[in-house]
């Protein structure tokens, strides 16, 4: 298999030239927009294996963008990388469909990490594995059993439901608005979400207080770690 294409959409030329050079020495291929509308035209000659998209662009808002990727390949990775920090902006860009949030200042390690498991995660969604594994984490989705190392781990309806979504889209943060609207409807209650992701840390994780699996994006959601 050919290494990745990543198409970078920024339009400050110093984070283009970081991000290229860190990522050609990982063995990824580059490409390179600096507007939402280059972007846009060089995704539809050439569709890249993953995007990383910046908010604040010169021409459109980066939301926008990502909405109009999202629209034309509904399964294409898309990592933010941007300078807003602020909770409404990642959950606005999540909502929209991009698979992480990574703010600016950035470790490049951590990026190329989250963009990896945004990869991983879109040939699941093409393949649909029926198994997950993570460490001694094991959830088979076919038969509805979960084992960390030799032990069977029983959840109930509900929260099953949640784990099998989590593991659905692992890699990606969901937000908690995600996962009310797709399990309960407009009825749905954080604090009531916040319960069940409690119970099934208690019961998945070796400390529950220190999660490995299912990891806090504070104000925003949760994310599904495949270690």
């Amino acid at each position: 298999m050919s290494d990745p294409l990543v198409l970078i959409v920024d339009d400050e030329p110093a984070i283009r030239r970081l991000l290229r050079t860190s990522l050609v020495s990982q063995s990824w291929r580059v490409t390179e927009a600096r507007t939402g509308k280059m972007a846009l035209n060089m995704a539809t000659e050439v569709v890249p294996d993953i995007v990383v998209l910046d908010l604040g662009l010169p021409d459109m808002d980066g939301v926008d963008v990502l909405r109009r990727l999202r629209g034309a390949h509904p399964t294409l990775p898309v990592v933010i990388l941007s300078v807003r920090d602020d909770e409404r902006g990642k959950v606005a860009a999540l909502e929209a469909g991009a698979d992480d949030y990574v703010t600016k200042p950035f470790s490049m390690a951590e990026l190329i990490a989250r963009m990896r498991n945004a990869l991983r995660h879109a040939l699941q969604q093409e393949g649909t594995i029926p198994q997950f594994v993570s460490g001694d984490l094991t959830i088979d989705l076919v038969r509805r059993q979960i084992f960390r190392s030799e032990d069977e781990i029983r959840l109930s309806p509900r929260e099953w439901d949640i784990l099998r979504m989590l593991v659905r889209y692992a890699g990606r943060v969901l937000t908690h608005q995600t996962i009310m609207s797709q399990l309960w409807g407009a009825t749905g209650d954080v604090q009531q979400l916040r319960v069940y992701i409690r119970q099934i840390r208690q019961k998945i994780e070796i400390d529950p207080e220190r999660p490995r699996y299912i990891i806090t994006e504070t104000g925003v959601g949760y994310r599904m770690v495949q270690l």
